[in-house]
């Protein structure tokens, strides 16, 4: 598989970026590591392996950034506006810079998010919050309530990065509704261990009333927070994002 390492400076965030990249061609994939993870995860954890025969025939690149979750959703002792105010700058750095990176770099109309666990809830949040830029998403046992990061506290900046929030005041006439029905987007939880679905319910909730084709799925009570389930949906739901059939 080709891969290749980049490191950049990122004005958003006053600091060196690095990212891999992971094959030649294809649909770009913007992978988000779990909680405080690192750009090298989707290598280290397998899940390269598992996405390789779309990489390796040239239907995906992906492109796995680092978190900044040790300032952000996971310092619960440190200043929650200022916690808020940064994960802000990251968004920036993912929308601002590395997006239009990756758009100009591939040649494609937009980007597929994708993220696992709090990697999920990160995914999910840049999939509505620009629809415009990433045109699907896949999103694995996420938790899509800022109250996981922030413990209660609300201002304007935490309320932009809490899904179920700000997707319930969504207008019904809204522009972005129109969008998410003519792209291809999942998330996915199990019902199993280490699980927390209650915030994917809340959401497939919104999603119906806002009459949002958005794919909500939930797996069994054998379906477990952890990567061998999320090997198993990957290689189920991207056949289906690329346009063709779930896999088995």
């Amino acid at each position: 598989m080709d891969t290749q390492y980049l490191v950049d400076y990122s004005p958003a965030l006053g600091r060196d970026m690095e990212c891999m990249v992971y094959g030649r061609a294809g649909r770009p994939v913007l992978y988000i590591p779990c909680q405080d993870g690192r750009f090298y995860d989707f290598g280290d954890f397998h899940m390269a392996e598992t996405l390789a025969p779309w990489i390796e025939s040239g239907q995906i690149i992906v492109f796995s950034v680092d978190t900044i979750d040790k300032e952000t959703w996971s310092d619960k002792a440190g200043d929650p506006g200022w916690r808020a105010r940064r994960h802000e700058q990251w968004m920036d750095y993912l929308t601002k810079e590395m997006a239009p990176y990756i758009l100009n770099r591939t040649k494609q109309p937009g980007i597929i998010s994708f993220g696992c666990s709090l990697g999920a809830t990160h995914a999910a949040n840049l999939y509505l919050r620009r629809p415009d830029l990433f045109n699907g998403m896949l999103a694995l046992s996420g938790i899509y309530t800022a109250d996981y990061g922030f413990d209660g506290y609300m201002d304007s900046v935490v309320y932009q990065n809490s899904p179920v929030h700000y997707m319930a005041n969504l207008p019904q006439d809204h522009p972005y509704i129109e969008l998410f029905n003519s792209q291809r987007a999942a998330i996915c939880v199990g019902l199993g261990p280490w699980e927390l679905p209650d915030s994917t319910r809340q959401l497939a909730d919104i999603f119906y009333r806002k009459r949002i084709h958005t794919w909500v799925d939930f797996w069994g009570h054998d379906c477990a927070h952890d990567w061998p389930w999320w090997y198993k949906q990957a290689a189920y739901f991207f056949p289906w994002l690329l346009g063709g059939e779930p896999g088995q």
